[in-house]
């Protein structure tokens, strides 16, 4: 059945619209096309379009769309029961290994989905908490990034009393200042999840389980030393238009698997007594922002959010940056419905902050500054204008120590009061 609600795509035919931005596009002589096909209007769902005025209308409209376009598997998680035990009889939750290290006490956390390994996990809370006499705490749901590493998940953003990979060592200190920012927003006060995400550490696919003719020649799983990671990663990033291929023809997309599994993991942190549910927030860097753009859109849940060096248009995306980004981006038939940021405009007007980098090579400035106007402006319609706010930084890719200082202050703002 059509929703009346959705108008159909009318493609312009203003190719010269675009040429202003790129001479070089990174699909040639196709560039002015697809960038056309992205209109300068707000698209038929946009919350920008005049045509709509009741906010909850709209996001119901807005939010069904995209589920549709996401086509996300079904983990089971509307037939349980809604009680507080749901997520451990449903994911078959367990605590592994509890630990204490660096003022902090640690669950090595593992839960099963209906399809491929189990999922690890790491949760984190301050060591004098005392679950049974204490208030809950408020949580956040830490989304790790992709940093073409998918030999790792929890271990990008975590540190434990175990020693550091080298290639962790080094990513933590190009891209996080040399720091574990899970661990140190969990001495704040908050309850931290660290989940691998849909093919990354304990979800990756293994290679001894695809057939030979997708294997590239690399021979093992082994990812102890430097260079068997690195070889193991390259690998692993060849393999991901394979997987996207088998994904779209199952039926699904990466971002639909992706942010139901981020649901899930939504699920089991919010269900734990030590944390308080009404007092919950998600973030991250990069692919962990991109992560961030899909649950904090649809998932109101999160009460506030922070997307980290992941935003852009659909338009930057289509003609500018694709070759700089993993197939875990698009959604098909999205873009001339709703923009890449209206996505996480969704939940206005609940508090999100972008954090941009200003040399980030993974997005053109005028994109990034246009993806920030689009959301003032939902955020300004819904009423709500002191809830958005937007950071720009100095320098390329990364989440350094004053981008997670400003990060923990948003955080400590709304869900600490």
């Amino acid at each position: 059945m059509t929703d009346p609600n959705v108008q159909p795509f009318q493609p312009t035919t203003d190719f010269t619209r675009v040429d202003a931005l790129d001479r070089l596009y990174t699909i040639g002589a196709y560039g002015p096309w697809a960038g056309a096909r992205i209109p300068d209007a707000p698209g038929s769902l946009s919350w920008r379009n005049d045509r709509f005025s009741d906010l909850e209308a709209w996001r119901t409209t807005a939010r069904d769309q995209v589920l549709a376009r996401l086509a996300q598997p079904d983990l089971g998680r509307a037939a349980g029961p809604s009680n507080t035990q749901y997520p451990n009889t449903l994911y078959d939750v367990r605590v592994d290994a509890t630990s204490e290290f660096d003022g902090l006490h640690l669950e090595e956390l593992s839960w099963q989905l209906p399809y491929g390994p189990r999922t690890q996990a790491l949760l984190l809370k301050p060591q004098n908490h005392d679950t049974q006499h204490a208030d809950p705490l408020p949580a956040v749901l830490a989304l790790h990034c992709h940093s073409g590493m998918k030999a790792f998940g929890v271990e990008k953003i975590t540190r434990t009393a175990q020693p550091q990979h080298p290639m962790m060592e080094m990513l933590q200190q190009r891209a996080y200042g040399g720091r574990a920012w899970a661990n140190a927003l969990a001495k704040r006060g908050y309850v931290v999840l660290v989940a691998d995400a849909f093919a990354f550490g304990s979800r990756r696919v293994r290679v001894d389980q695809v057939p030979e003719a997708v294997r590239d020649g690399i021979a093992t799983d082994d990812i102890s030393t430097l260079e068997s990671a690195e070889a193991y990663n390259a690998w692993a990033g060849s393999h991901e238009a394979v997987m996207a291929k088998a994904l779209f023809s199952a039926g699904t997309t990466w971002p639909g698997v992706f942010s139901a599994e981020d649901q899930a993991a939504l699920d089991v942190l919010c269900a734990r007594p030590d944390v308080d549910a009404s007092r919950v927030g998600c973030g991250g860097l990069s692919g962990g922002g991109l992560r961030t753009v899909m649950l904090a859109g649809l998932d109101d849940r999160v009460r506030c959010a922070v997307c980290m060096g992941m935003m852009t248009t659909w338009r930057d995306y289509a003609i500018n940056r694709c070759h700089t980004h993993t197939w875990m981006c698009y959604v098909p038939g999205l873009p001339p419905e709703l923009d890449y940021p209206e996505i996480l405009g969704l939940r206005a007007p609940l508090p999100t902050l972008v954090q941009n980098n200003r040399e980030d090579a993974l997005f053109t400035l005028p994109e990034m500054d246009r993806a920030v106007d689009m959301l003032t402006q939902v955020y300004a319609k819904a009423g709500a204008p002191d809830a958005f706010a937007a950071q720009t930084y100095p320098g390329p890719h990364k989440f350094n120590l004053d981008m997670q200082a400003d990060a923990f202050a948003w955080f400590d703002r709304w869900l600490l009061a």
